[in-house]
């Protein structure tokens, strides 16, 4: 619920949230919210709100042809008259007038903006970018400042073993993570599985464990060889007496990096410490920096504890950071960076972000998420990549540059055609526009329009291009 990466330890009287994971032992709890009380029922009602405050966008098209079509029906009638009045004859007159009609028919105009989306968004599904509205898609180039849910979508969302640190001479790293692997491998904590898939991974072998015992919340105590080995935090370390006079420094440094470290000692003394982190994904800093070079803030929301939080955003070089919040806090979080005039997108992956990415002016979620963040959200990147929400952004770019160019042929040509069809040459030239040859050229502003729309086939995402800018 709250997003975190590494399990929160619980004690008798703590407050348990409904829909988070017991990894370990038995709960006996009290159900003191139900029904609509619930934090997931707060969660759905917030998504509703968000979802329905959004305000539509202006069809720029639409607009422009409820201006221009009155327009010229008057300059038809206009240029039926004058011909009539120049005494010209009935033929002339509904001929030009005719094609003055025929050449401004607002094909192109309509077609200026959906061929553009269409082809647009056929693109993004082939690049693993679905797109639920063609609001959407326009709404995301003027994005000034993107919101990132960190576990699950900056990072993998599982932790991994990061740093394997021997304290005794006579043992090797290798010694370290056997023995770890022997001792935490019947143990389904998340830091243990970490620590088994990492010696699993190196092809090590699995020692015989004896009277295994699980202390819930500090560790674990073994015999190997004959030998009494604990594995957990410094609180198991001092209840059995064990010198921890080396760990404060480890521990500062690792702490400071967002690491969670894993203490190893026999009966006497501290003997290794191996390190636990939910890791950032390979393509995450690459991301920040394109975010970054288009002049978008990079805003960081998660429910993790400070330090992991802020060493993550060190990592990326992130330009703020909100941790230890709850999904109502980044709801509130993006409705205030709205408020502010920021145009702001959040890109998420758990039930914690559904509120964020439904009250957002654009949301983009994890396509390995949440199925209620895929419902809230507007658009699904279907690779997890946070590489795929920079090519959706220059996507947007492209195709609300591509409308503008349709738009302004549309217009222009208009502007020169009817003219021409009224008859404005007819005193230099004695001719006039046969209607035939308007609908030609009318058609074929519609056609360079598709064309020109046609082009965002080739589109490609700055990070897939070569270097030196060269496809």
């Amino acid at each position: 619920m709250t997003g975190e990466s590494i399990p929160v330890e619980k004690n008798a009287g703590d407050k348990v949230i409904g829909g988070t994971i017991n990894k370990a032992g038995v709960l006996k709890f009290k159900a003191q919210k139900v029904g609509e009380h619930t934090v997931l029922s707060q969660i759905i009602k917030l998504v509703e709100e968000a979802g329905s405050s959004k305000a539509p966008i202006a069809k720029l098209a639409d607009k422009v042809s409820g201006i221009f079509v009155p327009i010229v029906i008057f300059i038809a009638i206009v240029t039926l008259s004058a011909w009539l009045i120049a005494n010209k004859g009935i033929e002339r007159a509904l001929s030009s007038a005719i094609a003055v009609l025929v050449i401004s028919c607002p094909c192109a105009l309509g077609l200026a903006t959906p061929v553009a989306i269409m082809v647009a968004t056929g693109k993004g599904a082939s690049n693993g970018i679905l797109v639920k509205s063609a609001e959407a898609l326009q709404t995301a180039h003027s994005i000034n400042c993107v919101a990132l849910d960190k576990t699950g979508t900056v990072t993998l969302g599982k932790p991994v073993v990061t740093d394997i640190i021997p304290l005794k001479k006579d043992l090797s790293q290798d010694d370290l993570l056997r023995l770890a692997y022997a001792m935490e491998h019947n143990s389904e904590h998340p830091l243990a599985e970490a620590v088994t898939e990492r010696a699993k991974a190196q092809k090590l072998d699995l020692a015989e464990v004896k009277d295994f015992i699980n202390f819930p919340g500090r560790g674990i105590r073994c015999e190997i060889g004959g030998k009494v080995f604990y594995a957990g935090n410094t609180a198991l370390m001092k209840e059995n007496g064990i010198d921890i006079k080396g760990i404060p420094a480890h521990h500062e440094k690792l702490a400071a990096e967002g690491k969670t470290p894993l203490y190893f000692a026999d009966n006497k003394e501290l003997i290794g410490i191996i390190a636990v982190m939910d890791t950032i994904k390979e393509d995450s800093k690459r991301a920040i920096g394109y975010f970054q070079k288009m002049g978008i803030e990079t805003i960081l929301l998660t429910g993790d504890n400070e330090k992991t939080a802020e060493a993550v955003r060190k990592q990326l070089n992130i330009d703020k950071v909100y941790a230890e919040i709850m999904p109502q806090d980044k709801e509130q979080i993006i409705r205030q960076l709205s408020q502010s005039g920021k145009k702001t997108a959040m890109i998420g992956d758990g039930i914690n972000d559904s509120p964020a990415l439904a009250r957002a002016d654009i949301g983009m979620a994890i396509g390995a998420g949440a199925d209620i963040a895929i419902e809230s959200a507007d658009i699904v990147l279907m690779k997890s990549s946070l590489l795929d929400a920079v090519a959706t952004i220059e996507l947007s770019k492209k195709t609300f540059r591509n409308i503008k160019q349709n738009l302004f042929w549309a217009f222009f040509y208009n502007v020169l055609g009817i003219p021409l069809a009224a008859g404005a040459l007819a005193p230099l030239t004695g001719r006039t526009l046969n209607p035939m040859f308007a609908a030609a050229a009318m058609s074929l502003s519609s056609v360079f329009v598709v064309t020109n729309a046609l082009r965002l086939r080739f589109f490609k995402p700055s990070y897939q291009k070569k270097k030196g800018g060269k496809e």
